[in-house]
């Protein structure tokens, strides 16, 4: 199997299970003009969160990382009426490009609340709960995302964190690599964590290989 294959088979799932959508389509292109990283996940993966929200019965979505707001409108989509999503991003320009595709989507800060700043420190002065967390920041500070994610949930909240296997790296003990690091404690984290029910998945695809972990708190 190579990357060519994993990437075929993504575009013929996502061929024949996702409509085409232009507002999406917009969104990513609207962010590579703007020179954000192509980092965004891939259309059958913003799909999986936006079908996990919806069995969630989500009214409260947090996103840590919000990029130019792809796996945002992903999220908000998912929402029934009133409901409210808040998303945190560390750089004001990719906040930029994210409020400009969520209002082209139909999104305004009625429905999604874009907080600019570290997210450690906006994270607590956040309202809980939240009932579908979507973690996809820096991979340094996963634990710290989770523990953070915890104080803002309640039992039966949806935890998921995205970029965790990290092309298989995570498995090395000795790695001095910071996410892989991080992914590290993250885990060792959930393993330790009695409020939490996790397990991760392992995926390839067109963004290459890596994996998810998906959480039910208790």
């Amino acid at each position: 199997m190579t990357d060519q294959t994993w990437t075929a088979v993504d575009d013929y799932l996502a061929g024949a299970l996702l409509a085409p959508d232009p507002v999406l389509d917009t969104a990513l292109a609207d962010a590579d003009a703007a020179g954000l990283p192509h980092i965004a996940v891939a259309p059958n993966q913003g799909k999986l969160l936006h079908l996990l929200a919806r069995m969630a019965g989500a009214r409260t979505i947090l996103e840590i990382g919000t990029l130019g707001g792809y796996s945002t409108i992903w999220l908000a989509r998912a929402l029934p009426a009133g409901g409210k999503l808040v998303t945190c991003e560390y750089e004001p320009k990719h906040a930029e490009v994210a409020k400009a595709n969520l209002a082209r989507a139909g999104f305004g800060e009625d429905v999604v609340d874009i907080r600019v700043g570290a997210a450690l420190d906006t994270l607590p002065t956040l309202s809980g709960p939240f009932d579908f967390v979507f973690i996809d920041a820096d991979k340094a500070n996963l634990a710290n995302y989770v523990r953070a994610s915890l104080a803002l949930s309640r039992p039966g909240t949806t935890i998921v964190v995205d970029n965790v296997v990290r092309q298989g790296r995570v498995a090395d003990p000795e790695s001095d690599d910071v996410n892989v690091r991080g992914a590290r404690e993250m885990f060792a984290l959930l393993a330790t964590e009695d409020r939490i029910d996790a397990t991760a998945v392992q995926t390839v695809g067109g963004k290459g290989y890596d994996g998810f972990v998906l959480a039910l708190v208790r």
